[in-house]
């Protein structure tokens, strides 16, 4: 489905971007996988035929570096998959500033600045595809999480933003919004809410994470790589512009 196709992944040194990174290989797609973890990173790109850069894309020379590497190596890109992210969990008025700065710039900054690298390559192909895994937390707020609320709440803004002006050209631009996924950073906030409440790890899941939820499961990384994959595909030209949720019955009440 994917054949001839070149994609970048960020923050594919493990969970949701690694299983981007391996299902977009499977459908045949030349994946340049992008993340600070440079052993990982180039282990798992070997291992999919892909290729590898280490960068750091809170810096805008990490962006344009990570396009232009890419370019140089295949000519072009068709897809781009803006994962890489972090939480950091603090009351607002303890929330260090430092911590604000580097999440909007990782997750706000960084796929604005990689949109806008990648862009003049898709115009030029008339075709080209933006998936920002953006989260749940895109559409709903919940203490504690100034920094990558409002971070992911902006990358709403920048996808629709995108979609109406590459709408002419071919280029889609779709958010997704997973509620919790089974990942290292989600097993950290786990870990992180049992010590804070003095409950078992069992319980921050059941009461904490997925009472909202319908569906009282994590959703694995791989259902949403699924997700990005349906999206690169031709079946879903029609769709863009769009914050799409993937929250276990979240916000059906």
């Amino acid at each position: 489905m994917l054949k001839d196709k070149i994609a970048i992944v960020t923050g594919a040194a493990s969970g949701i971007g690694l299983a981007c990174a391996e299902r977009l290989a499977a459908d045949g797609a030349t994946v340049v996988l992008a993340d600070v973890n440079e052993k990982a990173g180039a282990e798992h790109a070997r291992r999919i035929g892909g290729s590898f850069v280490a960068t750091d894309l809170t810096q805008r020379d990490g962006c344009k570096r990570l396009v232009d590497a890419t370019l140089a190596a295949y000519g072009t890109v068709h897809v781009l998959v803006n994962n890489a992210g972090y939480q950091h969990v603090s009351p607002i008025e303890d929330f260090p500033e430092d911590q604000w700065q580097r999440m909007i710039a990782l997750m706000l900054s960084a796929p604005f600045l990689l949109t806008r690298y990648c862009w003049p390559a898709m115009k030029k192909r008339k075709w080209g595809r933006v998936i920002n895994i953006a989260s749940i937390h895109a559409l709903v707020a919940s203490p504690f999480k100034v920094g990558y609320i409002s971070a992911k709440h902006g990358l709403v803004g920048l996808t629709r933003t995108a979609a109406l002006e590459g709408g002419e050209f071919g280029i889609t631009v779709n958010a997704i919004c997973p509620a919790y996924v089974r990942t290292p950073l989600v097993d950290a906030q786990i870990a992180d809410q049992a010590k804070a409440n003095a409950i078992s790890p069992e319980e921050v899941i059941e009461k904490i994470m997925l009472a909202p939820a319908a569906v009282k499961r994590l959703i694995e990384p791989s259902e949403v790589a699924d997700f990005v994959a349906y999206l690169c595909g031709e079946s879903a030209g029609t769709i863009t512009g769009a914050a799409l949720t993937m929250d276990l019955g979240w916000t059906a009440r």
